[in-house]
Order: C-alpha cells, then structure tokens, then sequence
C-alpha cells in the first residue's frame, strides 16, 4: 500500500520529458485524433473535405493550421450525438452545458476518456500541492457540469478522501469544513468569497482553518482576487482550467511551487494561439484566442477547438509543457461600449484596489435609443455593510466612476449593494455580464 502511494504521488514521466520527446508524442497522437475524426464523424470529414484538407496532410505539428476551426455552434448545430465518434452504446458518460445562450452542448466519453480525465485531474491536484490521503472538500456543482464529476474522479485517482459536497448550502458548507477539516478545497473562486465571508460571520478566523490548499477555476479570475483568497483565507490558490467541450477540468493546471500560470497537459491537449480576427496563428508569448485539439478522446474528438478565451502561451517552467497567461477576458464577452473595448477583469482590478468593496460584482449593458450604457453593481464587503450609510456607499460609488471613467475611458452608473444581493448562478460561477441590449423593454 505504501508503494502505491509513492506511485501515485510521484510526477508521470511526460511531465520532465525533454520537447523532442513530447513532439513526437504530440504529433503521433494528432495524427490518429484527425484520422478519428475524419472517419468517424461526418461534420469533421465534410469540414475538411470543403476546407481541402485530409489527415494524411498532418506531416508536421504545423500543419495543424490548414484544418478548419470548430466552434461551440457547430456542437449545437450537431445537438445532441452528431459530433461522437463512436456508437452510443460504447458511451460510459455524457455531460452538457447548461444551454442558457443556446441548445446546450453535450460531450460523450467513453470508459478510456473516463480514465484519461481522472489522469489529468489526478495529475492537476497533485501539482496543485495535493497528496493521497488528503482530504478534499469539493464544492464544484455535480451534475450535468463537468466539475464535480469530474474533479471527483480525478481526486479519488489520485488517492484523496473526497467530500461531495457540491454547490449551494453556503452555511452547511462551512460547518463541514470546520468538522472535517479538509485540507484542499476546489470551487469557483467567486463562491469562495461567498465561504470567506460565511465564515466570518460564524465567528470563524478563515485562515485558522484547515485548509491549506484551494485549486480554483470554472471562471476566469485576476491576480488581484487570488491575494484577496490567499490573505484572507491564509492557503495556496493555485488555478485550474479545463471546459467541457474539450474534457472538462484538468485540462491545465498551476504548480503550487511557482504559481505562473496553468500547464497545459500537452500530452493529451494541443494548444495554439490565433488572431480573434484573422484566424492566424500566433507565435508563442503573443496574446490572442486559445484553441484546443485533442489528442487522444476516443468519443468525441474535438478539433482546433475555438475556446474565445484570450492569453497566450508561455515557455514551461515547473514542467516540461506550456503554461497560459491569466485569462485576460473572453473574444465574444469583450463589451464595446460606445466603442471602448472593455473587458470585465478590467474593472475587477478597480473593485479590488478599493478596500471597502468586495470582488463580488456584475456588469449591466442596457441601450438607450443608439447609445449603449454600462451598470456596475459591486458589493461592500460584509465587515462594514451595517457600518455603511447612504452617504458612504454614494461617496465609494462616485471614487469607483472616476476610477472607471479615468483608467478605462468610459462613463458608468454604479451602485453599492449589500452582501449577498448578487446571485451566483447554480454552478455556483458568478454571472459577470449581463446584456439588456436587446431585451425588449415590458409595457405597463
């Protein structure tokens, strides 16, 4: 038993292999994935066929960028089976977003991608800090949402004792953490703001708990928001990454001794960084579009995968594969306001460097006539909401205008709420942004 735990805590050997290695490693597994795809799925073989291209044409890993994008409107457009690639019958699992802008989009995963994701999950926490034996609390929403599942998996492959609590019960989930002491949390970190503050009100000195550890992710979030956690909370917040249409988490992760940024596990994801705009790819170090090939799904191979996530692709450090910068926003969540482009972490960094204000915010776009305006609703932190008069919250919604209107060039009406007055949605991720523009306005 105690050689089985060494095993699974020691690194896998790809993660210290030398680029030559992970290259040819890369390049065999693409060359099977675009065979696979092509075979199998009809919308893979009449994309390529119309874009003139077939997997014979993979020679190097840089002809990747002759294949045609995938994009999560043809997973709608395909809704529900027609992108697997392998009979229904040799499904173990299906998972699917939410469909709140759409048809939701469904992902298939045979037993071995099962297996695959707990690998890369495992692998993720491990480099997060975490150890077999530990206990972990996991509060990502289960369901048809990947991550509870699928963090769940990945955290009992690695040999940790697991606490399914899901989402929700904010008071419940607080006395659990008091009663069995876990020493890793993953959650979205907005929902963790959410604990911090559960935990304060119950008379409880967050960083006095026994968590040492928070792997956080499902949302993009700032470096500023993960000193807030770490001060407040006394652990490591390490970033997770992953989204459903590619695997779901564990697609990257941060090391907990370096914390510069999520590797990518290049062994079974390929990435590249493209123009938003042109379709390009871009060199390393450039910012730009994040896009996924899989490398080795069996069910539902997915192909230069648009994620409209923008970063870009740093040098390895802790392990032998590429890291992401911080998320800087979305390709297709960039607000223009009046023709400012505007992204929501922008005016995170603002919220977060006033100290009477918490993170917990939203956006409002709403249209006047021609002419888009910008809400913001921004929380005071749960210390000083009984303190905090008409005037105050007047006084910090007019600090936070002029910290907008100098640093991002926009005007924008702010309000001071109450903690708790912004819902998070029910995978407990924070509803960022909310476009009223085109809602047509109830007659009275």
């Amino acid at each position: 038993m105690l050689k089985e735990t060494a095993q699974r805590n020691e690194l896998d050997a790809i993660e210290t292999a030398s680029e030559d290695e992970l290259r040819s490693l890369q390049l065999q597994r693409l060359k099977w994935s675009l065979q696979h795809a092509y075979d199998n799925v009809p919308h893979y073989k009449q994309s390529f066929d119309a874009a003139g291209v077939h997997p014979d044409d993979l020679k190097q890993l840089s002809d990747l960028s002759k294949f045609p994008f995938t994009s999560k409107q043809d997973l709608r457009d395909n809704y529900p089976f027609g992108l697997l690639a392998v009979p229904r019958r040799q499904l173990s699992r299906v998972h699917a977003s939410s469909g709140t802008t759409g048809k939701p989009t469904v992902v298939g995963y045979t037993a071995k991608d099962i297996d695959t994701w707990a690998n890369v999950v495992a692998r993720s926490i491990r480099a997060a800090g975490g150890q077999p034996g530990d206990m972990l609390h996991n509060a990502f929403g289960y369901g048809l949402f990947t991550g509870g599942l699928g963090i769940h998996y990945g955290a009992e492959r690695l040999g940790c004792t697991v606490v399914p609590m899901s989402g929700g019960q904010t008071e419940k989930q607080v006395q659990l953490i008091r009663d069995f002491e876990p020493r890793i949390i993953m959650v979205t970190p907005s929902y963790m703001l959410n604990l911090l503050d559960e935990m304060a009100r119950q008379g409880m000195d967050p960083a006095q708990s026994s968590l040492k550890i928070g792997i956080f992710g499902a949302e993009p979030w700032t470096g500023a928001l993960r000193s807030e956690i770490e001060q407040r909370a006394g652990i490591d917040a390490v970033d997770i990454y992953g989204l459903s249409e590619v695997m779901g988490p564990g697609v990257a992760c941060e090391c907990v001794e370096s914390k510069d940024g999520p590797v990518i596990w290049e062994d079974h994801f390929f990435p590249e960084i493209i123009d938003p705009v042109t379709g390009e790819v871009l060199p390393d170090g450039s910012p730009g579009e994040l896009v996924f090939t899989s490398l080795s799904k069996e069910a539902m191979p997915i192909i230069r995968y648009r994620t409209r996530d923008l970063t870009a692709l740093l040098p390895p450090t802790s392990r032998s594969m590429r890291r992401m910068a911080k998320i800087t926003g979305r390709s297709d969540d960039m607000m223009i306001v009046r023709g400012v482009n505007v992204f929501p972490s922008q005016i995170e960094e603002l919220i977060l460097a006033m100290p009477k204000l918490s993170p917990q915010y939203q956006l409002t776009l709403t249209r006047e006539g021609h002419l888009d305006s910008l809400g913001v609703r921004v929380e005071a932190r749960a210390e000083l909401c009984s303190s905090l008069g008409d005037g105050d919250r007047t006084s910090l919604a007019r600090e936070l205008q002029q910290r907008i209107k100098t640093m991002v060039g926009i005007s924008t009406s702010v309000s001071i709420l109450r903690t708790g007055e912004i819902p998070a949605t029910a995978t407990g991720k924070a509803k960022r942004v909310v476009d009223l523009r085109n809602t047509p306005k109830s007659s009275s």
